[in-house]
Formats: C-alpha cells, sequence, structure tokens
C-alpha cells in the first residue's frame, strides 16, 4: 500500500498579507492529490490533479472545513446532484478540504450520499492551496466554505464564503455562473432566459 505523500503544489499566491483572494486576481497553480473513486484497487481511487488539467475552462472550486462532519456531506452531495448542469455550461466542479486523500475515501466509503460523486475531492493537506486563498477560519484553521468561480484565463470572477456552520446554495452558484457566462449586465435575481439590461 502506497503511504501518503505530502503534497506539494505548485503554487504562485498574491501576497498573503492582503488576505483572501477576490475579484480579478488570478486562482493560485496547484497540483493536488485528489480521491476520485471508492471502488477500485487503492492507489487507483486517487489521482493527481492540477490547475493545468482545465486550462482554458470555466471552474468552480468549492471548500469545506472537515470531512465526517454535518453540514458538509449536505453540499457536497447537492453539488453532485447538480453535477450535470455545470457540465452543461462547460464548468469543472473541483471540491476540497484539508483531510488527507485516504480520509476523504474512508468518508466516501461511509456516507450513502457521497458514494458515487463524480467530481474529484482534492486533498490540500498542507493546507497551501487554502493559504494562498485566504480562506483558512483564523481560530479553527479549517477551511471555510467558500466558493470560487474562475474564468477560461484563471481570473476569479465570483467569491462566496459561508459561516463554518450555514451551508451554501449551490443554485446561486449555478445562477451567478449562468449570469458571467453571458458577458452582459444582469440585473437583481436575473436568472438563465430573462433579459439582461442593455445600455442605450
Amino acid at each position: 500500500m502506497s503511504q501518503q505523500t505530502p503534497n506539494q503544489p505548485n503554487l504562485t499566491p498574491s501576497n498573503p498579507a492582503r488576505g483572501m483572494l477576490t475579484i480579478g486576481d488570478k486562482f493560485p497553480a496547484f497540483k493536488l492529490e485528489a480521491t476520485v473513486a471508492i471502488d477500485k484497487k487503492l492507489d487507483d481511487n486517487f489521482k493527481v490533479i492540477s490547475s493545468d488539467d482545465f486550462k482554458g475552462k470555466w471552474r468552480v472550486h468549492f471548500f469545506w472545513p472537515l470531512d465526517f462532519t454535518f453540514v458538509c456531506p449536505t453540499e457536497i452531495a447537492e453539488f453532485n446532484n447538480q453535477l450535470g448542469q455545470f457540465k452543461d455550461r462547460g464548468a469543472a466542479v473541483l471540491g476540497a478540504s484539508c483531510d488527507s486523500k485516504f480520509v476523504h475515501l474512508a468518508w466516501r466509503k461511509e456516507h450513502p450520499e457521497l458514494k458515487k460523486l463524480q467530481f474529484p475531492m482534492l486533498s490540500d493537506y498542507q493546507k497551501h492551496l487554502c493559504e494562498a486563498l485566504g480562506i483558512l477560519h483564523k481560530q479553527a484553521g479549517v477551511p471555510l466554505r467558500a466558493t470560487f468561480i474562475v474564468d477560461p484565463e484563471n481570473t476569479i470572477r465570483w467569491v462566496d464564503v459561508c459561516d463554518l456552520s450555514v451551508g451554501r446554495s449551490v443554485k446561486e452558484v449555478i445562477r451567478v455562473l449562468d449570469a458571467l457566462q453571458t458577458g452582459e449586465l444582469c440585473p437583481c435575481g436575473w436568472e438563465k432566459g430573462k433579459d439582461t439590461l442593455k445600455v442605450a
């Protein structure tokens, strides 16, 4: 059995003194191990995934505090339920926490709603990516419930961060992705199929 190897992501963060990365910043480059299956030979359940794998694509990165908790699986399962919506929009979904790939695997095997996930669970085991993004909870030291929509130029276009106790809305992530992909002015509450704003 292979041993857990420390993640050594290739990160190019902005000045960490700035705090959390935000709209217009480039999403940090990364190379992390991920749990991608639960029913294969042990090593085949894991895969190294990097930002280079998604060049020229829309991406949705979402982070949760810890595996084997209570709110987190409701969010992860809903992202999986809505995965077809993201694929229809040409967007990749990547979930992440600071748990090891083995903890991800054990959790997926144990939790009925996580057994059939179709997107990777990244292991930011050394917290390099979370630190680069500025999303670690100051007291708990775990990732906040942060979501980033990243465009094909690797520019962060939307950021949402929830308290540790509050789950995010996946439908809102899809709504904002739709709005961003129009490249137009979208009024409050705009939804796909509705008129955008026209400037005279």
